[in-house]
């Protein structure tokens, strides 16, 4: 047996089954080498990473959040937002319009600036962004599956505000280091509170494991313990640095932070950090307080109908969260952090003691 065999046996036996779209796949199975390529894209780990709920949904995230954020926002304080990129479509293609642009445009390496850093860190940057998907599963959708999906998620979404600090150590400017020293200071604020949330919840649901925090949930963790799904949904606010906490970069004070100095495609990778640590982040709390991908399953999909509720709720929760930009002012830093290290951090507790309770010999 030759390695393509052997390589076509290994993606058949876990490939995806999608009822829908099944007698097309069995026609292009029979055309040599492209087989193979069909069997790849619906082996279950590369769908997980790759399409659904990662590489291709995060891009088509990317397209849509961003439009969305600027024309919600733009409603609601009585402008238009996005409107001349695509006018039938109100401007929906914006992002794409300013994704080109960015590709065009030079990135220019100031002489102060560390260059091997200040190149590579932006795209160091996104491998904590896409290995945690790796780990989410989606039904029997699933890159990794591991007992300890939870915490190794966690774990991994920790190291993007490192980078973060990096990338503006890398630029050597006064204005990207205060950025880097606000968004350690926010990192220290918000990242204890939001852990202890998470072990809050893996305590009422007596694991690690997705699959068991998702089996749990005949009602929503959101409703079993609303204090850790309080303190998560502020967390995210502050780790995605998103109004009324949008102080790492604070426009009128220091530009774009830590990415102050960047320009080109640099500046569109570092851009899109935030909103893919969002889409991370509102995956976890997807999995952790809505049940992640129960739904009502409808047969002509087959192993698609987890991915897809698992990425509809990911998306109306950052949806939700995107009205918050256009209703409250930025906090100062001393507030912020203050707000941080007292109040969420109490509710923090108080959840933890709810999940102890809650999952004490199997409460739920």
């Amino acid at each position: 047996m030759n390695m393509l065999e052997f390589a076509m046996q290994v993606f058949r036996a876990n490939m995806m089954d999608i009822p829908l779209i099944n007698p097309i796949v069995e026609e292009l199975m029979s055309v040599p080498w492209l087989n193979l390529v069909v069997a790849l894209i619906l082996w279950r780990p590369f769908f997980a990473v790759v399409v659904m709920p990662g590489l291709v949904v995060i891009m088509l995230y990317l397209l849509y959040i961003i439009w969305f954020e600027r024309k919600l926002t733009a409603r609601i304080q009585w402008r238009v937002g996005p409107l001349e990129v695509f006018r039938p479509l109100r401007g929906a293609i914006q992002a794409l319009a300013d994704g080109l642009r960015y590709f065009f445009q030079e990135s220019i390496v100031h002489r102060e600036a560390h260059r091997p850093y200040f190149v590579q860190l932006p795209i160091l940057a996104f491998i904590p962004v896409l290995l945690p998907i790796a780990l989410i599963p989606a039904g029997n959708v699933v890159g990794i599956k591991t007992p300890y999906a939870i915490p190794l998620f966690i774990a991994l979404l920790s190291l993007i505000p490192i980078t973060i600090i990096a990338i503006g150590w890398a630029s050597n400017s006064r204005f990207a280091f205060i950025g880097s020293v606000r968004e350690a200071l926010m990192y220290v604020a918000y990242e204890i509170p939001f852990i202890i949330a998470a072990i809050s919840m893996i305590y009422l649901y007596g694991s690690a494991d997705p699959y068991v925090a998702v089996e749990k949930q005949t009602i929503p963790g959101a409703l079993l313990n609303p204090v850790a799904c309080l303190v998560f949904l502020i967390s995210m606010l502050m780790a995605t640095s998103r109004l009324p906490f949008e102080i790492p970069e604070a426009d009128q004070e220091i530009a774009f932070g830590p990415f102050v100095e960047y320009s080109g495609m640099l500046f569109g990778l570092v851009m899109v950090l935030a909103y893919e640590k969002l889409y991370l982040m509102s995956l976890l709390f997807t999995i952790l307080f809505l049940a992640g991908w129960s739904g009502p399953q409808l047969a002509v999909l087959g192993d698609i109908n987890a991915p897809l509720w698992l990425v509809v709720k990911t998306l109306i929760v950052i949806s939700i969260l995107s009205i918050v930009r256009s209703m409250y002012a930025r906090y100062r830093i001393d507030q912020a952090l203050r707000f941080g290290f007292s109040w969420i951090l109490a509710f923090s507790i108080i959840a933890l003691a709810i999940g102890v309770v809650l999952g004490y010999e199997g409460g739920i």
